[in-house]
C-alpha cells in the first residue's frame, strides 16, 4: 500500500490571506461581518465561518449594513463604488495576484487594446475583471470559441488566475492566427500551474488518485480534468466520508490532490480514510466470506 499526498495541495496565499483577513475583521469589529459571495469554494470552511459569525451574502442588495469582505476573487470597480455609497465598510481581501490582473487589463483598457480574457464567463474572479475592461473583454472559454473570433490587427490576451494552462496556450495559438499583433500575458498563478504540475506527475505514478475539494472550485475541477486525462480512475469528491473500500479495489497505489480552498486537515482526513480502505480490502481479501 502507497499513498502519495502531491506537493503544493492545500490553501494557497490568497485564499489563507482572505480567510486571516476576514477573522481578524470578525474579532476586531463590532456588528455585522458579511462576505460578498462565497469567501472560498468550499462548503467546510463556509460552515466554520459561519459558526463564527462572518455570514456571506451573493447579493450585495442585502446586505444591511456591518463589515462587507471582498472575497479573493475580486470584484468590479462598479461593485465596489456600490458598497461604498450604500455606507457600508469594505475590507478587500482581493488575492494580490488577482489584483494585478485588475490593474493589467484597466491599463489595456485605458489604451483601447482589444482585450481576450481565458476563463470561465460565469466565475467570479472573470466578471470582476470584465469590469475593470469597462464591460469591452471578450470571454473565452474554449479553443473553438477562440477560433469563431473575427480577425484583429491588435489584441492582449490574459488567462484566469487559475486557469488551466495547456488550454491557455491552445487558446494564444488559435488568437496568432487571427491577430496581427498578439500580447499575451501568462497571468495563470505561478501555484497554480504549480499544483497542476504536481498533480499529473502523481497521476502518472498511481493506480487512482482522489482530488479533494468543492465542486464549485473552478481550480478543483481543473485538476480533475488533467488527472482524467491520464488516469481514468481519478475520483472528484467533496470530503474523506466519500471514499469506499470498494473504490480501492485492486489498488496498491494511491495519490491525493487538493484544490486551492481545501483545508489541510480535509486532506489528512482523506489518508486516513484510504489507509482505512486499504485495511478493510485487505482483511476481506484474506478471509473471504464462506460460500452459502
Amino acid at each position: 500500500m502507497e499513498i502519495i499526498v502531491a506537493p503544493d495541495t492545500g490553501l494557497c496565499y490568497g485564499v489563507k490571506r482572505a480567510l486571516n483577513l476576514a477573522r481578524k475583521v470578525r474579532r476586531e469589529r463590532s456588528g455585522a461581518v458579511t462576505t460578498l459571495g462565497s469567501l472560498i469554494h468550499n462548503p467546510r470552511v463556509i460552515r466554520d465561518l459561519e459558526r463564527g459569525g462572518i455570514a456571506s451574502e451573493e447579493n450585495q442588495e442585502k446586505i444591511a449594513g456591518g463589515t462587507v469582505v471582498i472575497r479573493s476573487h475580486g470584484v468590479s470597480p462598479e461593485v465596489y463604488e456600490a458598497l461604498l455609497r450604500r455606507g457600508l465598510e469594505v475590507v478587500d481581501a482581493t488575492c494580490p495576484i488577482v489584483r494585478s490582473i485588475q490593474r493589467r487589463v484597466a491599463d489595456l483598457a485605458r489604451r483601447n487594446i482589444g482585450i481576450v480574457l481565458v476563463g470561465d464567463p460565469e466565475h467570479p474572479e472573470i466578471k470582476g475583471l470584465v469590469g475593470h475592461s469597462r464591460g469591452g473583454a471578450t470571454v473565452l472559454d474554449s479553443e473553438e470559441a477562440a477560433g469563431a473570433l473575427p480577425p484583429a490587427k491588435k489584441r492582449a490576451v490574459l488567462a484566469q488566475s487559475t486557469q488551466d494552462f495547456p488550454l491557455f496556450e491552445r487558446v494564444v495559438v488559435r488568437l496568432l492566427e487571427k491577430t496581427g499583433e498578439l500580447r499575451v500575458f501568462n497571468t495563470i498563478c505561478r501555484f497554480t500551474q504549480a499544483r497542476q504540475a504536481s498533480t499529473l506527475e502523481l497521476a502518472r505514478r498511481v493506480e487512482a488518485l482522489f482530488i479533494i475539494g468543492g465542486r464549485s472550485s473552478s481550480n478543483t475541477q481543473k485538476l480533475f480534468h488533467i488527472s482524467r486525462r491520464v488516469l481514468p480512475r481519478t475520483y472528484f469528491i467533496e470530503s474523506a466520508d466519500e471514499i469506499e473500500p470498494g473504490i480501492l479495489e485492486g489498488v496498491r497505489s494511491v495519490g491525493i490532490s487538493g484544490g486551492a480552498s481545501t483545508p489541510p486537515e480535509a486532506i489528512d482526513e482523506a489518508v486516513r480514510a484510504v489507509r482505512a480502505g486499504f485495511d478493510t480490502n485487505s482483511r476481506m481479501e484474506k478471509n473471504p466470506p464462506c460460500p452459502k
